[in-house]
Order: structure tokens, then C-alpha cells, then sequence
């Protein structure tokens, strides 16, 4: 009789190969580099990343809001040009809006605009009223501090001004670099699945400093695929 997998329901795979295939997940090989190493059919690797990502993508917007000092930016992920289109997010690319809390995790969402109500709605939801927030001087930022933020500090970037003192957003540019890098690796994310391996990006981020294998065994077994 086949033992029971704790961390994968109606599985047809060993927990021993599972928790083997997960430690590829955690190590970030491909699902065709886990496929090869641990003996799983190609598909079922491809199924299951997914299935995973769904799983750390519920992780991640079921994490408490953020507060303390709050660094805000969008970034634009896809094409590095597209010929006759300028400006925020020309062309094909996709933009995601994200908050990070300095010293601590990021939160990630894709948008579908970067207009004020779209950035300050998520920002209202996300991040405590209490917090110190930072930015550049994008318009969308305008009024925080009239909606209840504690203090409001911007960095100049249109007059390449990076940082004074405490007021930058160093930290979350750092991390889109960090996304941005990892998923070159793909040679491109199709995207009805580019929020998902966002997602990804945001949880690795989130757990840099722990092991991600342990991580990923403690999420499954609370929550099994």
C-alpha cells in the first residue's frame, strides 16, 4: 500500500520524491530540471510549480499589513523596447505596484494603470495608517497625508536625486532588480502566469533569511496541495 503523502492530496507521488521534488523548488532549479532529478513526468512538474505558486501566492496576500517606514514604487516588467511607444509602461509591459517595508517583507500586485486611485486604494488597504511613507514625486503619491499618513517623504528622481538622508525607496528598487533578475531565467513569463511567478519573487524575498525548503514543508503541511 502506498504510504500517504501529508503534503499532497490524491497524490500518486511518494512523500519521500515530493519532499525531494520540493527541495528542487526550494533550491529554484526549473520544473524540467526537478522532472530530470527526481523522476517526475515533465507535465506533473509543470502542474505542480504551479499548483506551489498558487500556494505562496495565497501565503502572500494573507500576510498582515504593512506599518513603520514604507517605501512605494511601480516598476514595469516585459520588453526593454517597444519602437514608437514611450512613457510608463509603453508598449506590451506589465506593471506592478509595490510596497516594501524597510528592514522587513514587500508586497507585490500587477495594475492595471498607475492612476492615483488605483496606487491609493492599494495603499489604504495595505499599509497602516500610522506608517511613514516614501516615494518619488510621481503625481499618483499626491495627498497621502491628507487620507491620514503620518508623514510623507519624497525623493526627486526627475532631478537625479536618489537619496537625502533617510528619503529614498532604495530598498524596493533593490527588490525589483531581484525580480527582474530571477526571472530573466524563464526567457520570458506568459502573461496569465506572470502574477503567479511575481508572487514567487515575493516570497523568496520575504524568507531570505530562512530555509526555504523548511518554509515550504511547514506551508504544505498547514495546507496541502
Amino acid at each position: 500500500m502506498q504510504r500517504r503523502n501529508a503534503y499532497l492530496t490524491r497524490a500518486r507521488i511518494s512523500e519521500t520524491r515530493f519532499r525531494d521534488f520540493l527541495r528542487c523548488f526550494a533550491l529554484d532549479l526549473t520544473a524540467t530540471q526537478a522532472a530530470e532529478l527526481t523522476g517526475v513526468h515533465r507535465n506533473t512538474a509543470n502542474a505542480l510549480y504551479r499548483r506551489i505558486r498558487v500556494r505562496l501566492a495565497e501565503a502572500c496576500e494573507a500576510e498582515s499589513p504593512l506599518s513603520g517606514e514604507v517605501e512605494l514604487d511601480e516598476s514595469y516588467f516585459g520588453p526593454r523596447r517597444v519602437p514608437g511607444r514611450h512613457g510608463r509602461g509603453a508598449g506590451k509591459k506589465i506593471i506592478v505596484f509595490g510596497l516594501l517595508k524597510r528592514h522587513g517583507k514587500v508586497y507585490t500586485q500587477v495594475v492595471p494603470n498607475v492612476r492615483r486611485k488605483t496606487l491609493q486604494d492599494i495603499i489604504q488597504g495595505r499599509v497602516e495608517l500610522t506608517s511613514t511613507l516614501y516615494t518619488d514625486t510621481y503625481i499618483s503619491y499626491h495627498g497621502l497625508v491628507d487620507v491620514g499618513y503620518a508623514k510623507h517623504y519624497r525623493v526627486q528622481h526627475d532631478k537625479n536625486e536618489f537619496a537625502r538622508g533617510s528619503s529614498h525607496i532604495n530598498g524596493i528598487e533593490s527588490f525589483w532588480s531581484f525580480a527582474k533578475r530571477r526571472l530573466q531565467k524563464f526567457n520570458g513569463v506568459a502573461p496569465h502566469l506572470f502574477s503567479l511567478h511575481l508572487k514567487e519573487c515575493e516570497w523568496r524575498f520575504n524568507h531570505r533569511d530562512q530555509d526555504l525548503y523548511r518554509e515550504l514543508l511547514k506551508l504544505l503541511r498547514a495546507i496541502p496541495l
